[in-house]
């Protein structure tokens, strides 16, 4: 048996990555952002249907008691712990975890850099993750549409009008592999178009992209609002470079019975697919019924960055093992 101990990143890599890091960190601290540290071992782990947590058992010493602990997914939620013990604008570089990742563009393990501010807007915040993507990685100024225009641009349809059926006759009629009896609820056909249509296009286009104002169903942990139509929309953003998601970024929710009523949702969906459940994460809920402040939050999958800025095509290319 052949055992491969080298790095899967070349050392000329990983010195550019550790350049990379330490001009991060310049940038939050020109803007008074500072830097934190939170545990990567939880009692607790995010609810999303869509999100696997690897999960492990601690046990006391003279105990025969297990304790089941999750390894982080992302920072978040201790980071808002964080914010609502009066931290103000805060940022980390964490180690996450998400089981059953694997792909090129996929890790069980990645650095993910996290930043809260609690004295921006969400396009404020925009405009700071567009500074950070100029002054720091040198691409080029970042266009914007909304969910709605992206979707009127390519498929002509408004999706905060249309009906279910529409969607699922548009997704049928682009996405050939999918069998016509494949079944899906509204957003599983959005997402089906976003991932097979929009995001290859995308890349074809060469043409990086802030997309905000999703459906309000796809809310996650924002704040829902009225866009200038009238329309109920989740106020979050994702940024797509070269056809990839790279950054997720919210106009947080402030409300703990709201997010305990997501939390409980989310629990029910993960039951309906056969999924455990997750333990609720009371701290949390605690510490926004305490006074989460009004804040925006992004997050960004630091190799995947990497990975467009050196041009490479695998994730493995630019982390050490």
């Amino acid at each position: 048996m052949t055992t491969s101990w080298k790095p899967s990143a070349d050392i000329t890599t990983l010195k550019r990555r550790a350049q990379y890091l330490a001009d991060v960190r310049l940038f939050f601290a020109e803007r008074d952002v500072w830097e934190v540290e939170t545990p990567i071992l939880s009692q607790s782990a995010p609810t999303a249907p869509y999100l696997d947590s690897f999960t492990t058992d601690y046990m006391p010493i003279g105990s025969q008691t297990k304790q089941a602990h999750y390894l982080q997914t992302s920072p978040e939620f201790a980071m808002k712990r964080l914010l609502a013990a009066g931290s103000g604008s805060i940022y980390q570089i964490a180690r996450v975890f998400r089981n059953g990742e694997q792909s090129k563009k996929h890790s069980p393990e990645f650095t993910m850099l996290e930043w809260y501010r609690p004295d921006l807007t969400l396009h404020q915040l925009i405009d700071e993750v567009n500074a950070l993507m100029q002054h720091v990685f040198q691409f080029d100024s970042i266009m914007r549409l909304s969910y709605r225009m992206v979707f009127e641009f390519f498929f002509k349809l408004n999706v905060h009008t249309c009906s279910d059926d529409e969607i699922k006759h548009c997704t049928l009629e682009r996405i050939n592999s999918l069998p016509d009896d494949f079944e899906t609820d509204r957003d599983g056909w959005l997402e089906l178009l976003m991932s097979y249509v929009v995001e290859p296009r995308l890349a074809a286009l060469n043409c990086p992209l802030f997309i905000y104002d999703f459906p309000a169903s796809q809310s996650q942990l924002a704040k829902i609002k009225h866009d200038q139509q009238g329309n109920a929309v989740a106020d979050r953003f994702e940024l797509y470079i070269d056809g990839i998601e790279l950054a997720n970024g919210y106009n947080e929710l402030l409300d703990a019975d709201e997010l305990r009523q997501r939390f409980e949702n989310d629990n029910q969906q993960r039951k309906e697919q056969g999924k455990p459940e997750v333990k609720t994460d009371e701290n949390l809920l605690a510490a926004m019924e305490s006074g989460l402040p009004e804040c925006s939050g992004v997050a960004i999958g630091f190799d995947r960055l990497l990975m467009l800025v050196m041009n490479q095509k695998d994730i493995k290319t630019v982390q050490s093992f």
